[in-house]
């Protein structure tokens, strides 16, 4: 797989834990609950570093013609030009553009729209980034972003979402980020599971769903069932999927930063339309209480990802959605959790 590969030659690398929580596959009446915990994803507690390390490099390899695609090549191939990543970012994505920037030997600057928590603009700052705020929402700042970016013959858009004319990058982004399918492969096999039954899988964009989705959906797999969450104050895969057609919401404030999103990405909604078994909506409430009670068993995820357990919480309560998508009593479920608490914080009003 050359996105794990390329993975493999970055500081650090080694794949996430997925963890075996007994007490959720009792409350939830399956045979096994796996969480994928994406806490400590090579020190920035989040999954997005797959997709934007992986598509900045093969951009910049592209570029500046480096001999292979390892971190090493890329660096050397970059070593001497004035190269500057843009990104616009509810908070990790940008970190991890940033972090990769200072990998390779470049610049970064990142757009940052209303609602991004204060800790998610220090990490940024922090990987050496410059920031922009943007007095708009997250499809504000990612127009602003490409509108600089444009502008600038030293930039490299990594943007972690689609629209016409802007689809390589996001392409890569998507491929990048199934070295986490490829890893929960691998661990589910040492479990002794050829495949789980259902997978749960956070939506922003769309753009990490549509990896999880074409994985599974690849030739030759067995097939689970795959069930997307958004929080229900930013649903726009809910609402396209109900119309039949990708339409446009206006998010409101939540605690599930990183999915704050009002549209999805085009290369991921065919995708999504014709691969998932469902989708559903979960509050800040349950979300919140969701990643306390990870905590509480050993898992350490943030509101993003604590809601694949709220989901699978409303949906395997009701007989007739488990019947309809075939669940039996002993199903695998696996929840994947994108992100650790650090990365996002719970807010103390609802914890």
């Amino acid at each position: 797989m050359p996105a794990l590969d390329f993975h493999r030659t970055l500081p650090g690398y080694a794949p996430t834990p997925l963890r075996d929580v007994a007490e959720l596959a009792d409350e939830l009446g399956v045979g096994r609950v796996l969480v994928k915990e994406e806490a400590g994803r090579l020190g920035l507690q989040s999954f997005k570093v797959l997709g934007a390390s992986y598509a900045a490099a093969r951009a910049l390899a592209r570029r500046f013609g480096a001999a292979d695609l390892t971190l090493d090549a890329v660096r050397a191939a970059v070593r001497g030009h004035d190269v500057r990543l843009y990104a616009a970012t509810d908070g990790n994505h940008g970190r991890a553009v940033a972090h990769v920037a200072g990998l390779v030997g470049a610049a970064a600057t990142v757009y940052l729209p209303r609602g991004v928590t204060a800790q998610a603009v220090a990490a940024v700052a922090g990987e050496g980034a410059a920031t922009v705020d943007v007095d708009g929402d997250y499809d504000t700042a990612v127009a602003r972003a490409a509108q600089d970016a444009a502008a600038d013959p030293a930039a490299v858009l990594v943007q972690d979402t689609a629209w016409p004319g802007y689809t390589e990058i996001p392409r890569w982004v998507v491929e990048g980020y199934g070295t986490l399918c490829a890893e929960a492969d691998d661990q589910l096999a040492a479990l002794g599971v050829a495949a789980p039954d259902l997978v749960v899988v956070p939506v922003g964009v769309g753009s990490f769903a549509q990896a999880v989705v074409t994985h599974y959906r690849g030739a030759g797999r067995d097939a689970p069932a795959l069930l997307a969450v958004e929080p229900d104050r930013a649903a726009p895969l809910v609402a396209s999927l109900r119309a039949g057609e990708p339409v446009g919401v206006t998010p409101g404030e939540t605690i599930m930063t990183g999915l704050t999103c009002g549209t999805v990405s085009t290369l991921a909604w065919p995708v999504l339309r014709d691969g998932l078994a469902g989708a559903v909506t979960v509050s800040d409430d349950q979300a919140a209480a969701a990643v306390e009670d990870l905590a509480r068993l050993g898992v350490d995820a943030g509101p993003c990802g604590a809601a694949t357990l709220a989901a699978a919480r409303l949906v395997l309560g009701q007989a007739g959605w488990r019947r309809a998508i075939g669940l039996p009593r002993d199903a695998v479920v696996l929840l994947l959790s994108t992100e650790g608490r650090a990365a996002n914080p719970v807010p103390d009003d609802r914890v």
